[in-house]
């Protein structure tokens, strides 16, 4: 089957370092997010005609046997890789499925190249309005007392007498899945496992961290098809 530039490849999984900077050549100073590759492997396929859908599971890192469901190690004796400690799946396309076991590569993306990345952000616990949604809060005299930092009214009169799902309250601030589009690598290093991200990346260090191809632009020309793998040289480098 030939591969296209509309095939979908897929992502990776990784962990957040923190953040840095490097230089261009012409000296520009360039905000990176350092994102760690350990030893992401494919350790299931779905196929259409078995699954009803393709797609490529991921497994990162090493976990110890007991801290592994007894599914998960069925699963990973069949795949016949050491237990993982973050799973995930990407949807690809059927001419991008790779085989179980396969080993993935910092060179799986390329300098320049675009790509989205997913993480949960960092919780915030219980907050109100202000600090949650950035009202204005009321008024600090004529006649408000006590409520500087209320929200003010949350709903209607008579009709329809309710306040709407959905309405910016206070509540639980953070912690949930975001996405941020069209960030750019700026370089990557196979031998580190690193790749380094133009700009921030929501969630804490030591967070995972989805990337993935830019669905908005199309992919990189010198992005490896159907994915980048490691070589028998990066293995022997990671083993020494």
């Amino acid at each position: 089957m030939t591969m296209t530039l509309k095939s979908q490849r897929t992502g990776l999984i990784t962990t957040k370092l923190g953040m840095t900077r490097v230089f261009s050549e012409t000296g520009e100073h360039i905000p990176v997010t350092v994102l760690k590759l350990d030893e992401v492997q494919v350790t299931g396929v779905r196929t259409k005609e078995k699954n009803g859908y393709a797609a490529v599971q991921l497994g990162y890192g090493k976990a110890k046997a007991k801290n592994v469901s007894k599914a998960v190690k069925g699963q990973m004796a069949a795949a016949k890789v050491e237990p993982k400690m973050k799973l995930a799946e990407f949807r690809v396309s059927d001419d991008a499925l790779l085989e179980v076991g396969a080993e993935l590569s910092a060179t799986h993306f390329v300098p320049g190249q675009f790509v989205d990345v997913t993480a949960v952000t960092i919780g915030k616990g219980f907050a109100g309005g202000m600090k949650r949604w950035n009202f204005a809060g009321l008024r600090a005299t004529h006649g408000v007392s006590v409520s500087h930092r209320s929200l003010g009214s949350t709903g209607q009169r008579q009709d329809p007498g309710r306040t709407f799902k959905g309405k910016k309250m206070a509540g639980h601030m953070g912690h949930t899945n975001v996405t941020i589009m069209n960030l750019q690598v700026v370089s990557v290093d196979a031998d580190m496992g690193v790749v380094l991200v133009k700009g921030a990346i929501p969630g804490p260090e030591n967070g995972y961290v989805f990337i993935r191809d830019a669905i908005k632009r199309a992919r990189h020309k010198d992005a490896p098809l159907p994915a980048g793998l490691k070589t028998k040289s990066e293995n022997a480098g990671a083993a020494a």
